[in-house]
């Protein structure tokens, strides 16, 4: 068998320094008369870090009498609530070397492979070790102080969605804000109209966070549910973003998204409003618990969602939504969950392995995650409720 490829990302420690001094000298020359605060501004209440070993790969099965495939793998980053070492790129059956860069939009960066006259199906596989913790950041929406003005690096997360103008669009907007003076109640107010209307649907999902699709259908899956509450929260003037990552636990496929809202003085919070709203579901529905219990949890569950909260089973890779790869694809994504990737220019399609009518994949992830101790999914495990 041939030896494969190996490539290790260098270190991240001079990456951080300079998207700091960045961050610092945007700040300098905002136009805001609030602070500007960086990436890791905010100062959640971070506890139960655990350590992974992540083992994770993607098998591209190009189409026949392909000339070029080109895969795009994002890499994890580091943040105040994870730490990442050790990364390792290898691919097999072909010896690819990978160019790591990061686009200028958000910062996502990318291990960039090309495979020419592929025959057969090529493995990437992403070795690292990933120390995540829980992030609480207790927010208080009467705390929330939001600037007349933002600084203008957060002018992407304020752009409109197409949806903006769509029939019925804003009759929900000014239906949520109907005090105009009181602006910081207004995103938690979206978060609840997306949880009563939107119906959590595998086969009827868009998997390109596209607002569109869930205002219109008021059905999708996270990609949906985050989607519309970003596009909703920039109507109401809150810089929003979309943040995909991966699920550290075995699933049929590892992606998840988030909500994140730049909140002042909090900075960006996540929010995760379709998990909270399944928990709830499973709460409701559950055989084992009496009235009053479910009634408690329940409360206790869409406490945590509108305080903010962040596992630590869940890994950030991605954020934002309609950018330019880095080196640039064929054309601009709408997102990236877990690759992107194209044969001759054309996009093999996303698969969504949670949905069991599908039969034909271009391309599947393959996912092992060993921790150092035993962790609990807040999601599933009401146990998390109680102790919180």
């Amino acid at each position: 068998m041939t030896e494969l490829f190996r490539i290790t990302i260098c270190s991240v420690a001079a990456a951080t320094a300079l998207l700091a001094s960045h961050v610092s000298i945007l700040a300098q020359d905002a136009t805001s008369q609030r602070p500007v605060h960086s990436e890791d501004a905010s100062s959640p209440n971070l506890t139960d870090p655990v350590a992974y070993e992540v083992d994770f790969s993607a098998v591209i099965t190009p189409p026949y009498h392909t000339k070029v495939l080109k895969v795009w793998l994002p890499i994890p980053q580091p943040d105040s609530i994870q730490q990442i070492s050790g990364s390792e790129l290898t691919t097999f059956p072909e010896q690819v070397v990978p160019q790591v860069a990061t686009e200028p939009v958000y910062g996502n960066k990318f291990a960039y492979f090309e495979f020419h006259e592929p025959l057969g199906a090529q493995i990437i596989r992403h070795r690292f070790t990933a120390t995540v913790q829980n992030a609480h950041w207790n927010l208080d929406a009467a705390v929330v102080d939001l600037p007349d003005k933002w600084p203008r690096e957060l002018a992407g997360y304020l752009a409109p969605d197409p949806i903006a103008e769509a029939a019925g669009f804003q009759e929900v907007i000014r239906s949520i804000a109907r005090d105009p003076r009181d602006r910081t109640r207004g995103l938690f107010a979206a978060m609840n109209w997306v949880d009563e209307n939107l119906v959590y649907d595998h086969i009827d999902a868009s998997l390109q966070a596209d607002a569109a699709h869930a205002f219109t259908k008021r059905r999708g899956h996270c990609s949906d549910y985050h989607g519309l509450c970003a596009t909703m929260g920039r109507a109401l003037g809150y810089p929003t973003r979309v943040t995909y990552g991966i699920s550290l636990f075995p699933k049929n496929s590892p992606s998840h998204c988030k909500l994140e809202a730049f909140l002042p003085p909090y900075g960006w919070v996540s929010f995760d409003v379709s998990e909270t709203q399944r928990m709830v579901a499973a709460i409701q529905a559950s055989q084992l618990l009496d009235g009053a219990a479910k009634d408690r949890l329940s409360a206790a569950a869409r406490q945590r969602l509108m305080s903010g909260f962040r596992e630590n089973s869940w890994l950030l890779v991605t954020k934002g939504t309609e950018y330019e790869l880095a080196p640039k694809a064929n054309r601009p994504v709408r997102v990236v969950r877990t690759i992107y990737a194209e044969a001759d220019g054309e996009a093999l399609p996303d698969p969504d392995p949670a949905n069991k009518d599908k039969r034909e994949f271009g391309w599947m992830t393959v996912h092992a995650y060993k921790a150092d101790k035993p962790v609990s999914q807040p999601f599933k495990d009401l146990s998390t409720l109680t102790s919180e």
